[in-house]
Order: structure tokens, then C-alpha cells, then sequence
């Protein structure tokens, strides 16, 4: 199945009425302003963030917000303009667990082609277990792997993320994964 994108009704730039249409050189419909001719191209939002470490535990936080409210996760969130994808983990991590980090290298990239994004997951040290939930967090907590609450987590990338996680501390060897998630 192909991400529908939300319909682009009027032109960004002169708010006259836009149609899809193939433009000359392109091979998809994209919502072309049918005044000044105008292109807006729809792409995939990234989401960005890390998967926290200390010792043998991870950290995870606890939804407050939609979609999947009191489910668990990894702190992550959309890209910002303006921002690098480091900068984007980086700030995310502080906002959703008031966690202190170093990243340890890009982990895990993760086309969701379902719903037109891309997750790109950081692995990261904690500098301390010293946490400040921010309002987007219920709770903030760090779990061995035998305590993570896997019925309970709230995305499929966040689970394999963690799943390749486990593994790779297993072996001894951590790569980047890459995946597609239906």
C-alpha cells in the first residue's frame, strides 16, 4: 500500500486553486497551482531520536500525549526546520525524558512508507540517571531487557529498534539498520 498524501487544495504562494497533474519531466502527480504553475512537492517527515543507554538498561518513556497515550517509547519526535538530525535527537531526548546524552552514532533508519515517514533512531549514553519528564512524558524509566514492557510499547519501530538493540549488545558489534516497516 502507497502513502496517500493529504490533498494540497490551494497554492502556497498565491492561494489560488491547485490540481494534481504530471508535470513535464516528472513521473508522479504532484499539486500544481493552476494561476502562477507553482509545484508543491509532498515528502516523508522525518522522526528523529535515541535509544538511551545506562549500563545494561535502556530508557523509555511513557506517552501523555496522542497517538498511543500511556504506551511506551523511545524519546523521539519530528525534525525541526533549522536543525540537523543530531540536533533534532538531541532535543527531543531532552524535551520527552529531561535525559542528559552523548550520541553513540546513527542505529537504526526506518522507512514507514505507510504513513509517508522516515525514523531515525541515535544510539545514545546517558551522562547521568538524573530525569525531567517534560509534558509530552507520563513517566520516565530505565529497563533491563528482560523488563521491558514489549506488549506495552507504543511503535513498531521502537520495538525493532530495541529488538536489533539486544541483539547487537549480544554479539558485541553495532551497525546501522536499515528497514522498512509496512
Amino acid at each position: 500500500m502507497f502513502f496517500e498524501p493529504r490533498p494540497i487544495k490551494h497554492c502556497r504562494v498565491c492561494g489560488s486553486p491547485a490540481a494534481y497533474r504530471v508535470p513535464a519531466d516528472d513521473n508522479r502527480e504532484r499539486a500544481t497551482c493552476t494561476n502562477c504553475g507553482t509545484i508543491h512537492y509532498e515528502n516523508p517527515i522525518n522522526v528523529v531520536g535515541t535509544l538511551p543507554v545506562w549500563g545494561e538498561h535502556v530508557l523509555l518513556c511513557k506517552r501523555a500525549i496522542e497517538p498511543r497515550y500511556g504506551l511506551w517509547t523511545l524519546p523521539a519526535g519530528f525534525l525541526e526546520l533549522g536543525e540537523t538530525i543530531e540536533q533534532g535527537a538531541l532535543r527531543e531526548t531532552d524535551e520527552e525524558a529531561g535525559a542528559r546524552v552523548r550520541l553513540a552514532g546513527l542505529y537504526t533508519v526506518m522507512n514507514v512508507v505507510k504513513v509517508g515517514q522516515v525514523h531515525l533512531f541515535f544510539r545514545a549514553e546517558l551522562l547521568d540517571t538524573q530525569f525531567d519528564p517534560g509534558p509530552e512524558s507520563l513517566e520516565v524509566r530505565l529497563f533491563q531487557e528482560h523488563e521491558i514492557p514489549w506488549d506495552e510499547l507504543a511503535f513498531r519501530t521502537v520495538r525493532e529498534t530495541l529488538h536489533r538493540y539486544f541483539e547487537d549488545r549480544r554479539r558485541g558489534a553495532f551497525g546501522v539498520h536499515l528497514a522498512d516497516i509496512g
